[in-house]
């Protein structure tokens, strides 16, 4: 057990060795980072199974581009990035390794020492984190965990370069073109690394379709079909090619791509939609054999589910065929036999609205947009216009509607009584027909969904319900579901209408100013009023009593004679209808819809054949600015004549012939706005004349300004300072009357009603001295009022506020500074702040006090701070005060009346010469929190067998629940603070030439990644290397495990002593590393990182012989470099440098060597060959192909540098 643990004592990640470098990859591999990638495949296969396309758009390439399927797999995904930052905290090596300044450094040489993560199999850890957060829609992050990962592999360019085609990916999924063209045009300069061109190809493809670059996206996706390893995402990638060159017009290509989805056996819903889409990119002669083919798969039972789709496809090649009759009738039959209500049903109903529109029949259109509208997504592109556009038909096809039926009706009652029932008849046929085929089809259903119970209950029972089914809305709740919410929306408004999200919705009149007799108990109405009530409940009884009568039965032709106007009363009525329908169509047709030519229709109609109409002055006034937008100004100037002679007291008439009108009709709006601004400056200044005078320009010029109930608001207060209060009231009731609907009629009906229920108005701005003064009960004489008094208690709860007025300081500043203050000066203490508002002013207050002393205490100190005191700048009153006061604040008593009290009873005060503030609230000791044991097996953590083997050895532990943030810090050298530090200043210069440093480790050089257990390229043990056990260890495996000789396996930690001239420090003996010496030029001399021999030996261990001409004044104290905390994966690499075996060993010093524990029996060393003492035989770095000619064994190679080999094998092609 000693020797394991001493084993893996060595490879800590504080030291940089092949053994190091193995035993990191080895544990990473298949440890955390396995766990991980089981947690990711099991999170893709999830998303692949439960993802649900758009096959009407555009397929995204990643399923994460599809919003309703980001959920799915999301906790396999957190598992996975979890166990990818333990494997990166507790394997990464940033060491760097340490060398032989002798050695001339090559390229090579220079990229392995430059590097900032030696674990050569982390980098698939960092992928793997990126990729989990890439899938789980986390795009922000894992953009982060790709552009910190590529700084760490700067030098490595296959791994760099998939980093950046990643970090491309990030930017386009977010729709950040320009970012991601950055990033692609940097490394298409810096040229793409091969073994990164697959993610490359992935990332380009998705660029340019995002871009909409189709034809530059084909040969790119081509590429992507060939990496595919998928064969499900294959299928898809192949319909996003038939979908782009359909696109492209390039019917024959993409046919045979969607043949090629068929070939891929996917789910059938991909099967079915490519083959309607093979349908619709067939040649244009095959018209006759497209329909029959989709009429048999109508037929088909499999296909029920997908009529909608099956139709729509039907209405396509109609309508390419320019048959619109047909197309309409495909697309309403597919709108009828629709099973589901999904995207695919909302897109054909967005084109049946299309046509309809096209068609001028509004009626259908606004049926088609307001269903279609519930259905599809809100990040459509036209999903603005479409919105906008049934806004509109709301608006307008109830006047259009009201125009058609009076029109038929008029109709009807002057022909034929033959004629008008045969009309009747046909009606009444129609809507029996259309009852009957509701009944049928709904039966239908009834029976299919009963069969489907039966058939399914009981392979149900007992399964648990799969959230990612039904087009995973049953995974969301309903509030959070946005197809859900739309489609209740769109139920609301064809039952209700579009009402406003307010209370009492179901009022027509909200207006808060109420109808006369409102609310007034029955006992005292008059007798005449009980008899008016009482007729008109006996009217509305008679009503409900023909209920069953057959003028309100469909199906009679009673119902329809009672609404065809035949007396000249009921004529007249038909015709007010169709008067307003036909101003309020025309003016909706010219303002809204911009359609001049529908506007003239109904304006002129109205004005020729109803001129009597109520408003037919304003219809003039819209019939001039209909003519001048069509650049007709004859005829719009006769318009102005008619006004002035038929209406000349007419607004309109005022307006048309205002000097000021052309002026207005370019600029009106923005004069106007400029004018309230001024106006609204004026009044909060007290500039109450100019208040009046602009509101006189606004009355005058701008009387039906969008501005105008603002300015009848703004007037009315500022009457208040002359006293008129009449007149005040007169302009709220004209805000009230003319401005119903405007969001400050609200505040000029609860002026009116408070001052119909006797309160008096009174004029004044916000008063800071006012409300220091307010109370909310009048102190009287009575006995209640005169017990509640102010306490002088000083040993309870206190409170320190800061009352200010509202707006008079920035609050946020300040409450960053008192936080800030309380932090760095109460550590013990936790001062909650809250911001409150009060009686119109604003309180900060800081609860926590246990009494008096300490919140004066408090507020001492804090006026101490000028941080604080410049937020405040006078404009805040701080105010001691303890809870039972504070209650009493603003109802029986004002802050004057506490600000009397407090200077009365606690302003000569005694404080008391101890100081609570720094002391806990609690007395007692918190107990520590029990370390809970996690239960099951933990995943192996080496690090914790590395701190038992030594405890002066540094090493990185990390807890299994500590959150890894990739931070990249910088590459500098990092002195190791437990080098001797006494040994540094004391060791004395002389005998520095003829001794070498004090050495604990071999210079260790880079080891190839690839071997199994590792070892010297030669196969031979060089000379210095630490020994392997005489027992435990086979010979070929001593090799590389390097075990210190004679180590002691406990030692206690002290400081180090300072080591005599001619013997060994013992504080060196128990240092894991020696400090490297470092020449002038900032080459670094390693020392015996192992430790296998003290400081002063007989060299049995690879010491450095040092030129007295190299040598610095004094002895090695340089600590040895250690790189930045970071976290890399098997990078891309040169091969790594391989240990040349050295030719001789450096002279033995004559020194006795010290006693000391050993653990382990060493193997004496023997043979070792001699060399001059002139020669600095040290170990060397040789990369392969740079090695001289010596024998090697293949299974000296580390096995873990496994290259670059493609991640997707590992993870299932995912």
């Amino acid at each position: 057990m000693a020797i394991i643990v001493v084993v893996l004592s060595g490879c800590s990640t504080q030291k940089n060795t092949a053994k190091t470098r193995w035993w990191r990859a080895f544990n990473a591999r298949y440890n955390t980072y396995y766990n991980g990638k089981l947690a990711y495949i099991d999170a893709c296969l999830e998303k692949e199974k439960g993802n649900k396309d758009n096959f009407t758009e555009m397929l995204p390439l990643y399923t994460v581009g599809n919003k309703g399927s980001r959920e799915l797999g999301k906790g396999n995904y957190d598992r996975a990035i979890e166990k990818s930052k333990k494997a990166i905290a507790r394997n990464s090596i940033k060491r760097k390794p340490e060398w032989n300044k002798s050695r001339r450094k090559t390229e090579k040489d220079i990229e392995w020492l430059s590097r900032k993560e030696y674990n050569p199999f982390l980098w698939k850890a960092w992928m793997l984190m990126g990729r989990s957060q890439f899938h789980k829609g986390s795009f922000d992050e894992a953009a982060a965990t790709f552009a910190y990962m590529s700084r760490i592999y700067k030098t490595q360019p296959a791994i760099y370069g998939k980093a950046r085609a990643w970090l491309a990916k990030c930017y386009i999924e977010q729709d950040w073109l320009y970012d991601a063209e950055d990033v692609i045009r940097n490394m298409q300069r810096d040229s793409i690394d091969w073994r990164a061109a697959k993610e490359w190809d992935y990332t380009f493809a998705d660029y340019y379709i995002h871009t909409g670059e189709l034809e530059k996206a084909v040969p790119y996706l081509r590429k992507v079909i060939k990496h595919e390893m998928r064969k499900k995402q294959k299928a898809r990638e192949w319909y996003l090619m038939g979908q782009i060159q359909a696109a492209l017009g390039h019917h024959t290509e993409a046919y045979k791509a969607f043949r090629k989805v068929v070939a891929q056996n996917p789910p059938y819903e991909l099967e079915f939609n490519a083959r309607i889409a093979m349908t619709e990119v067939m040649a244009k002669g095959k018209a006759k054999q497209m329909i029959g083919k989709l009429r048999r798969m109508a037929a088909s039972d499999k296909n029920k589910e997908y009529l909608d789709q099956v139709y729509y496809a039907m209405g396509n090649i109609y309508l390419a065929q320019q048959d619109t009759m047909k197309a309409i009738d495909a697309y309403e039959k597919g709108n009828t036999k629709a099973t589901r209500s999904g995207v695919e049903k909302g897109v054909l109903l967005l084109h049946l609205g299309d046509l309809y529109w096209e068609m001028q029949k509004y009626s259908d259109a606004r049926r088609c947009y307001g269903e279609a509208i519930g259905l599809l997504d809100k990040d459509r592109k036209d999903y603005e216009a479409l919105s906008e556009r049934s806004k509109v038909l709301d608006k307008l096809v109830p006047y259009t509607d009201a125009i058609h039926l009076q029109d038929s009706l008029q109709y009807l009652a002057q022909c034929p009584e033959a004629e008008r029932n045969a009309a009747i008849d046909r009606v009444i046929d129609a809507l029996k027909k259309k009852e009957k085929e509701e009944r049928d089809r709904l039966a239908e259903q009834e029976a299919a969904q009963r069969q489907g119970e039966g058939q399914n209950m009981e392979t149900n029972r007992g399964r648990m319900p799969n959230p990612a089914q039904d087009n995973n809305r049953d995974a969301v709740w309903y509030f959070y579901n946005v197809q859900a919410v739309s489609q209740g929306k769109s139920q609301f408004e064809r039952l209700w209408g579009k009402r406003e999200n307010a209370d009492d919705w179901q009022r027509n009149n909200k207006t808060v100013v109420g109808s006369i007799g409102s609310g007034i108990d029955e006992e005292e109405l008059t007798d005449e009023q009980r008899d008016s009530i009482e007729a008109a409940e006996l009217a509305q009884d008679s009503l409900q009593q023909v209920a069953d009568s057959a003028q309100n039965d469909p199906h009679k032709r009673e119902y329809y004679l009672a609404q065809i106007p035949f007396t000249p009363e009921q004529l007249a009525a038909s015709n007010l209808l169709l008067e307003d329908g036909l101003h309020h169509a025309g003016v909706i047709f010219k303002d809204e819809l911009d359609n001049l030519p529908l506007a003239e229709k109904h304006l002129r109609r109205l004005t020729d054949h109803y001129r009597d109409y109520e408003h037919i002055d304003e219809t003039y006034y819209h019939l001039f600015l209909l003519y001048s937008r069509l650049k007709q100004p004859a005829t719009a100037e006769s318009y102005v004549d008619s006004l002035k002679a038929r209406f000349p007291d007419s607004q309109w008439t005022t307006l048309l012939t205002d000097p000021y009108f052309v002026e207005n009709a370019k600029f009106g709006k923005h004069i106007e706005d400029s004018l309230y601004a001024a106006t609204y400056e004026a009044f909060k200044k007290d500039r109450f004349d100019e208040v009046a005078a602009n509101a006189s320009v606004s009355e005058t010029r701008f009387p039906l300004g969008a501005n105008r109930d603002k300015f009848l608001f703004i007037s009315g207060l500022s009457r208040l300072n002359d006293g008129d209060a009449e007149g005040c009231v007169s302009n709220m009731k004209q805000v009230v009357e003319k401005y119903p609907r405007s969001r400050i009629s609200e505040m000029a009906g609860m002026i009116v009603n408070g001052v119909n229920q006797g309160r008096q108005l009174h004029g004044g701005k916000f008063d800071l001295g006012d409300i220091w003064t307010r109370r909310a009960i009048v102190l009287n004489d009575s006995d209640s009022i005169k017990q509640v008094k102010f306490t002088p208690d000083r040993d309870i709860d206190f409170v320190f506020m800061l009352v200010y007025s509202p707006d008079s300081l920035n609050e946020n500043k300040l409450l960053f500074e008192m936080a800030r203050f309380n932090f760095t000066n109460f550590l013990v203490r936790n001062f909650e702040i809250q911001i409150e508002e009060v009686g119109g002013m604003r309180q900060m207050r800081l609860t926590g006090f246990l009494n008096f002393e300490e919140a004066y205490e408090y507020a001492r100190q804090l006026f101490a701070n000028q941080a604080v005191v410049r937020q405040t700048n006078g404009k805040a009153v701080p105010i001691i005060i303890s809870t039972k006061n504070e209650e009493l604040i603003g109802k029986p008593f004002s802050y004057k009346d506490y600000e009397d009290f407090y200077a009365q009873n606690f302003n000569k005060v005694e404080l008391p010469k101890r100081n609570t503030l720094f002391e806990p609230a609690d007395l007692n000791e918190p107990r520590e929190p029990e370390k809970v044991q996690p239960i099951g097996i933990p995943e192996v953590d080496n690090q914790s067998v590395t701190s038992e083997a030594g405890e002066n050895e540094e090493t990185l532990e990390v807890e299994d629940d500590t959150q890894f943030i990739p931070i990249e810090e910088p590459s500098q050298v990092v002195t190791d603070t437990t080098a001797t530090e006494p040994a540094k200043e004391d060791e004395p210069q002389a005998d520095a030439p003829q001794k070498e440093p004090e050495a604990k480790d071999a210079p260790t050089e880079p080891q190839p990644e690839t071997a199994p257990q590792g070892g010297n390229e030669g196969g031979s043990t060089n000379e210095g290397e630490p020994k392997e056990p005489a027992k435990e260890m086979p010979q070929e495996d001593a090799k590389d495990i390097n075990v210190p000789e004679g180590k002691p396996t406990e030692q206690p930690k002290e400081p180090a002593k300072e080591p005599a001239k001619d013997q060994p420090s013992a504080a060196s003996k128990d240092q894991p590393k020696e400090p490297q010496q470092e020449d002038n030029e900032g080459t670094t001399i390693a020392v015996d990182p192992t430790g296998d021999q003290p400081a002063e030996t007989d060299n049995q261990g690879d010491l450095i012989e040092i030129d007295p001409e190299d040598e610095p004044a004094k002895p090695a104290t340089q600590q040895p470099e250690e790189g930045t905390i970071v976290i890399p994966d098997e990078p891309e690499t040169p091969p790594a440098p391989a240990v040349q075996p050295p030719s001789s060993s450096t002279p033995k010093t004559e020194k006795p060597q010290q006693d000391r524990p050993a653990t382990q029996p060493q193997k004496p060393v023997q043979d070792q060959p001699q060399g001059k003492e002139d020669d600095e035989d040290e170990p060397e770095f040789f990369f392969e192909g740079d090695t001289p000619s010596s024998p090697t064994n293949s299974e000296d190679k580390e096995t873990l540098d496994d290259g670059l080999d493609d991640e997707y094998y590992e993870l299932d092609g995912f």
